[in-house]
């Protein structure tokens, strides 16, 4: 999997595994790919902060200091979607 898709798949289910403490599958699916993340593509110390219109990821690649935004309406459909299924919410 691509960088890039990686780290966008990461920041969306992690918002819903920190909203959703107790969301056994989130906090699973989250761990998948940040483990992807380091061992794919060497990124470690993943994390994340709202900006206004934005969230901001943060890490290290290979050692080296980086960060990416993505705008929050896209990272925050997949927590609106999963909170708006009764299934989920019984």
């Amino acid at each position: 999997m691509k960088r890039e898709d990686a780290l966008f798949n990461w920041i969306q289910i992690q918002v819903v595994a920190d909203a959703r403490p107790h969301d056994h599958s989130a906090q699973e699916t989250a761990s998948f790919f940040s483990e992807l993340l380091r061992e794919d593509h060497q990124m470690s110390g993943l994390g994340y902060r709202q900006e206004g219109p934005w969230y901001i990821a943060y890490g290290q690649v290979s050692g080296e200091e980086w960060h990416g935004r993505y705008g929050a309406e896209a990272v925050e459909s997949l927590l609106q979607a999963i909170e708006s299924e009764p299934k989920y919410n019984g």
